[in-house]
């Protein structure tokens, strides 16, 4: 579903009305992280949440930390629950043989960069990554899991969306209190060019652990936008960033079709939305994520424009990721 507008407005009727039940939400999310394990976990894990719902730039910026790993000649893996997945055990995923139906989309995305396990239990994928030879685990999502023990947790957040209205689910898009989230964090991952919302500077103003910035960038693939009329949809979090990004490019949009956040692709869809392009003249363009859903009869027959995430200061990077770094070096001298 897409999210509600009046979760990123000033408090109003709706979020009035709602505001019992997040706070029986708030409620419950506290009573569930109480039992965070509190042990040092098996093997070096990062876990990569957020304390909103929705895309707010985990999925690029686990596959950045993986990169990272990578570069220092480190054998990390990634954990995912799989949104949607419909395997219901502990597997690796394989970008030639499994589909975004069996795994979820953003599995599918990071495997292709590095190893990926799709798990119902994430404990349970962390120790079969272990199993496997990773140094490393980076956890895409679980900020709220109390089943697994991190090395370091690292809340995303959206510059320009900040955390809403500050109200927890129904009345707004928060799944605890900001207050409460970041005491459990170990730094914070701010994404975006755009001005950093007032409100989270405030939220942040009392944070003293690191404040990382960072921005998703167009990858390079040899395709001139300027050359061409689109039909942009999307079915992502924050699908006007996808937009912008395109048009930045130089490409014209003649026409944007928002979808749900993970909604199936069917064949009827993707034969609807072509002709709906035809009719104007253009041809459909889409997210990376999205493309991985497409239905098998129109994979490679749809453009996509890929993001990667950069870091606005590596160093600082490397400071808050160097005692892993340190851990997994040392276990592999042990």
């Amino acid at each position: 579903m897409q999210a509600p507008k009046f979760w990123n407005q000033r408090i109003g009727l709706y979020a009035c009305l709602l505001w019992p039940l997040g706070r029986l939400y708030a409620w419950a999310t506290a009573q569930r992280v109480k039992k965070m394990d509190a042990t040092a976990p098996h093997i070096p894990t990062i876990c990569i949440g957020n304390i909103n719902v929705g895309g707010t730039g985990k999925t690029p910026t686990t596959i950045a930390l993986a990169q990272y790993f990578m570069d220092h000649n480190i054998d990390v893996h990634i954990v995912s629950r799989g949104y949607g997945a419909k395997i219901g055990a502990t597997f690796l995923v394989e970008p030639t043989k499994h589909t975004a139906d069996q795994t979820g989309d953003e599995p599918l995305i990071m495997a292709a960069f590095v190893k990926t396990w799709v798990t119902p239990k994430r404990d349970d994928g962390i120790h079969a990554a272990m199993a496997a030879g990773a140094q490393v685990v980076l956890v895409d999502d679980g900020f709220q899991d109390p089943s697994f023990a991190r090395t370091l947790s690292l809340v995303v957040v959206d510059g320009k969306q900040g955390f809403g209205n500050g109200l927890c689910l129904p009345a707004g898009p928060l799944r605890e209190p900001v207050k409460s989230g970041l005491a459990r964090a170990d730094a914070v991952v701010i994404l975006g060019n755009d001005p950093i919302n007032p409100a989270l500077k405030t939220n942040l103003g009392h944070f003293s652990k690191p404040i990382l910035r960072g921005a998703l960038h167009p990858v390079e693939t040899g395709m001139d936008w300027t050359q061409g009329r689109y039909l942009a949809f999307a079915g992502i979090g924050q699908p006007e960033k996808f937009y912008k990004t395109l048009s930045d490019l130089g490409a014209q949009i003649v026409e944007t079709v928002n979808l749900d956040d993970h909604q199936p692709l069917t064949p009827a869809l993707i034969k609807r939305l072509a002709h709906q392009a035809h009719s104007l003249g253009a041809d459909l363009i889409t997210t990376e994520k999205d493309a991985v859903r497409l239905p098998r009869e129109y994979q490679g027959t749809i453009p996509f424009l890929p993001v990667r995430l950069g870091f606005e200061n590596t160093d600082q990077l490397s400071d808050v990721l160097a005692p892993v770094l340190a851990s997994a070096t040392n276990r592999e001298l042990s």
